[in-house]
């Protein structure tokens, strides 16, 4: 049995918006360009990390000839045309929108700058407005991000809500780490192509948020 939960956390990237597929395939043609490759090492250690941390951990980890803020100059021109293309993923507009229809407070705690998730979301502000708030990666009240708990303790604060009433949904190692660090219970929904052995410390491990069960957590059941 787990805990009883009463307010809901999710990351965004590769857990309510597919975005990782965009990252991937522009992380992947600068690689080509410099003759490396963006394997899947190299995705898991950058995967939730604010955005300068994960540059700097991508330029050093495929030893590439720039600085991590030249890479993020080159990264942008390929990526920000892409963002308004990032579709939901399966179960999460349903599980919001059920949530949202039973008064469970909901918040999204991304390391996303406010300008890459304003880029991200311009197609999904309709289900959007079924948060309570929005936490970003560069809100001036976050010293350290993800793994640090930093922006989940502020989402929880914002809330007016205790750490262990707190259900974060994360996809990332790093966000995983992040929410235990913080105190809340975690379900992790990973890439399919990551190895769910890394995930053992996380209370559920799903295939999708479809497999979300509400009533397991004391929240209202499923109707939707």
């Amino acid at each position: 049995m787990f805990k009883s939960i009463t307010h809901v956390i999710y990351d965004l990237d590769g857990l309510l918006l597919d975005t990782e597929s965009l990252h991937e395939r522009v992380n992947s043609e600068i690689a080509r360009r410099y003759g490396k490759i963006f394997n899947q090492d190299v995705k898991m250690a950058i995967a939730g990390r604010p955005t300068l941390d994960s540059a700097k951990i991508l330029v050093d980890l495929l030893q590439l000839p720039f600085t991590a803020e030249e890479y993020l100059v080159e990264r942008n021109k390929l990526l920000y045309p892409l963002y308004s293309s990032a579709k939901a993923l399966p179960g999460t507009v349903e599980l919001i929108q059920h949530l949202a229809n039973h008064h469970i407070p909901q918040a999204i705690a991304s390391s996303s700058s406010r300008h890459h998730f304003e880029l991200k979301t311009v197609n999904h502000q309709q289900w959007l407005q079924m948060f309570d708030l929005t936490t970003l990666g560069d809100d001036p009240e976050i010293e350290s991000g993800k793994p640090a708990p930093d922006i989940f303790l502020l989402a929880a604060k914002r809330l007016n809500a205790s750490p262990e009433k707190c259900l974060v949904f994360e996809d990332s190692l790093a966000g995983m780490k992040a929410a235990i660090a913080a105190g809340m219970s975690v379900v992790v929904i990973p890439d399919l192509v990551f190895d769910q052995q890394l995930f053992q410390a996380a209370n559920q491990v799903l295939n999708s948020m479809a497999e979300f069960h509400p009533q397991d957590w004391d929240l209202p059941g499923n109707s939707y």
